[in-house]
């Protein structure tokens, strides 16, 4: 294979630590005590919202630190790599690793959003949400062919999240936040029509959308438990698990847009399945096509035209960046439809310091890629995120 930083590498799965002003500079202050701030307990920092505690910002910022999640992470903000929140420091840090381009995530507000549901005035949830898509966007407006904003949403109201994909479209956002299980926070089903005056709208703007794992209620686990209480599975045990689990969150996503119809009403609209593995990805589809055929589900639904791999194949994506053994299968059976990622500056990225076992993008393409051919290599790493992102 080439070498890696002949590529130009786009990196669709990092995250944005965000600074501690973000909201309290931009909602008024009255507001203050409601919106995400940061507080300092106990020597730690935390995210508080609506005056409960919430994450802490280390633990979500581990690039270059020298400890293994999920108990050892930076206390303070002021103990974060700058990489993870300055535009600047993150260009040098990917111009290190022979990265191109990256997609933005958030942190705070959740992976799917679902954070901001936690403040109970909707004029709030709405401000909170528009003030961290004008922030991201200024944030990348330092080399915004090279950092590539994902909008957030009021999922929980329609008409305004089609009011908010417009005017992010127009700032320059090029993806779509949603929670991949809605109905975990009180909202219809993911295949339900009521969320089609979203699809129509990124379908004709060509904002592909984006489901990164977390943005559901995580099979029943809390955020920060990672498993239920009792037994004697240790904390790291448990961190192990939650995190292999959470890729279910995505496949169900995957087959309630196959099976419910969403893909074939909108058969231009790309989806992303972020952060949560390729390799299940064969099985899934193989077992779907089964089931197909096995249940005669066009005698129910002869307006389907595909197989469920078909329409994968035609528009979701998916993501990896550890995999190695199951990432050739997948690769030769959907080329067209994988895509990189790092997820900097996580605790489960490439990102952290030497106490894990993370490596350099560089050397795990080198380990995960070599026996693919020139042409799939460029797909994986470069022209399909390309494509879908709209990098030119």
């Amino acid at each position: 294979m080439k070498h890696f930083s002949e590529y130009a590498v786009i990196d669709v799965d990092t995250h944005i630590t965000e600074p501690p002003d973000l909201w309290t500079s931009r909602i008024a202050s009255k507001w203050h005590d409601l919106v995400p701030h940061i507080e300092r307990i106990k020597g730690r920092d935390f995210w508080v919202i609506n005056g409960k505690r919430g994450l802490p910002p280390g633990a979500v910022s581990m690039a270059g630190f020298n400890g293994r999640p999920p108990n050892e992470f930076p206390a303070t903000f002021e103990e974060i790599d700058a990489s993870t929140y300055d535009a600047n420091a993150r260009l040098t840090y990917m111009n290190e690793q022979g990265i191109f381009a990256q997609v933005i995530y958030p942190n705070v507000g959740g992976f799917g959003s679902q954070n901001f549901l936690k403040m109970q005035d909707s004029d709030l949830k709405q401000a909170c949400v528009r003030a961290y898509n004008d922030f991201l966007i200024e944030w990348a407006s330092t080399s915004p062919d090279r950092l590539l904003a994902v909008c957030a949403l009021p999922f929980w109201d329609v008409a305004e999240s089609v009011v908010e994909v417009m005017r992010c479209s127009e700032l320059g956002h090029r993806s779509v936040l949603f929670p991949s299980q809605p109905q975990d926070f009180g909202q219809p089903d993911l295949s339900s029509s009521h969320w089609d005056p979203i699809w129509e709208c990124a379908q004709s703007l060509n904002l592909p959308i984006s489901f990164h794992i977390g943005g559901q209620a995580a099979l029943g686990v809390k955020e920060g438990e990672f498993s239920p209480r009792g037994g004697s599975m240790g904390r790291k045990a448990k961190f192990a698990r939650y995190s292999a689990l959470a890729f279910i969150g995505n496949s169900l996503g995957i087959s309630e847009l196959i099976c419910g119809g969403v893909c074939h009403r909108f058969p231009t609209l790309k989806f992303v399945s972020v952060e949560s593995g390729v390799g299940w990805i064969p099985s899934l589809l193989e077992a779907l096509d089964w089931q197909w055929h096995n249940a005669g589900v066009v005698s129910e639904h002869p307006e389907y035209e595909l197989l469920p791999s078909e329409y994968f194949r035609r528009q979701i994506f998916a993501c990896f960046w550890f995999e190695k053994e199951v990432l050739a299968r997948a690769a030769e059976l959907y080329p067209d439809n994988l895509m990189y990622e790092t997820d900097f500056p996580h605790p489960t990225s490439m990102s952290p310091g030497p106490a894990t076992i993370a490596v350099r993008p560089s050397d795990y393409a080198q380990q995960a890629l070599t026996d693919l051919s020139d042409e799939v290599i460029g797909k994986l790493l470069h022209d399909t995120a390309a494509r879908v992102y709209r990098v030119t």
